[in-house]
């Protein structure tokens, strides 16, 4: 449903990749844009996964720029303010970024206008416990990835579904993804694309030994749970996002659950979701490899 009343926004805080070439012009043009207006805003240039920020009490709105990577990093950062996110894309558009750089000033506008709805998009809370002890917290808008971080060798884990033992995976890893990650490692391997409003999580396991073990959806209230089984014959890790990092070991236990909070992205008035994914993936009726 569109919004329809105007917004008032009292400050805005710009994050820009700092690796991209671009990002420090852009971000000069769009704060001299904000003071014409009479807004207040802050700069901060991030792409540390293990960053840590602090935001003005006052800020109604966050404009990101870079790729999809970088909205990823923003999302961690900004998902306990309950601030919405302009997303914008320095090259053309990716499947979360659907503003292109020369449209953010429109797509600001209609935001403000109550033109433009807020996409909220559902994250994941994950955890590592080893001997009892929670020993890792993370939050992630795409996925979390179990996976051998040594040469490919297979990985042994037990997976639990709301406390019922769902079986034993022996595959080269399992992602379990929100629905936002369902265009991105999930799709690769194998994982079905599920609508960005949904609220559920995919469980994808990574080329398993035993071809029965199938994505499985299921609802977001769902709790699950990953143990590593003993005698391992590889090293084996942990990534969320593909940005944040933890070696395991045998019998650590890592549970993901929908996070409290969500990301808020502002969606495009260009494009919808449906657009992104036709175009991004060449839906066209023709052949495509």
């Amino acid at each position: 449903m569109t919004h329809t009343e105007a917004r008032h926004i009292r400050r805005v805080v710009i994050l820009a990749n700092k690796n991209k070439s671009e990002a420090e012009t852009f971000v000069r043009d769009i704060a001299r844009y904000l003071e014409t207006k009479g807004i207040p805003n802050d700069i901060i240039l991030t792409v540390d996964a293990d960053q840590s920020i602090s935001i003005h009490r006052e800020t109604d709105l966050a404009i990101c720029l870079g790729g999809d990577g970088t909205v990823l990093s923003c999302a961690r950062l900004l998902h306990p303010y309950g601030i919405p996110m302009l997303a914008v894309n320095l090259g053309t558009f990716g499947f979360i970024t659907e503003v292109c750089k020369d449209e953010w000033r429109e797509a600001f506008e209609q935001y403000v206008a109550g033109k433009a709805s807020i996409s909220r998009r559902l994250m994941v809370r994950v955890s590592v416990l080893r001997d009892g002890k929670r020993i890792f917290l993370a939050h992630g808008l795409n996925e979390m990835t179990i996976a051998a971080s040594g040469i490919a060798k297979m990985v042994s884990l037990d997976l639990f579904i709301d406390g019922t033992n769902a079986g034993k995976i022996r595959s080269d890893g399992i992602i379990v993804a929100t629905p936002t990650g369902s265009t991105a490692y999930s799709l690769a391997a194998g994982g079905p694309i599920l609508d960005v409003d949904l609220d559920a999580l995919i469980i994808n396991p990574v080329c398993p030994f035993t071809l029965s073990n199938r994505p499985l959806v299921i609802g977001g209230e769902g709790a699950v749970r990953i143990v590593v089984r003993e005698g391992q014959k590889t090293n084996i890790s942990m990534t969320v996002d593909g940005q944040v990092f933890c070696p395991l070991q045998d019998g650590d236990e890592v549970a993901i659950e929908k996070a409290r909070s969500k990301a808020l992205l502002v969606m495009s008035p260009k494009r919808n979701y449906y657009e992104v994914i036709r175009d991004k993936l060449n839906w066209s009726g023709g052949m495509h490899a």
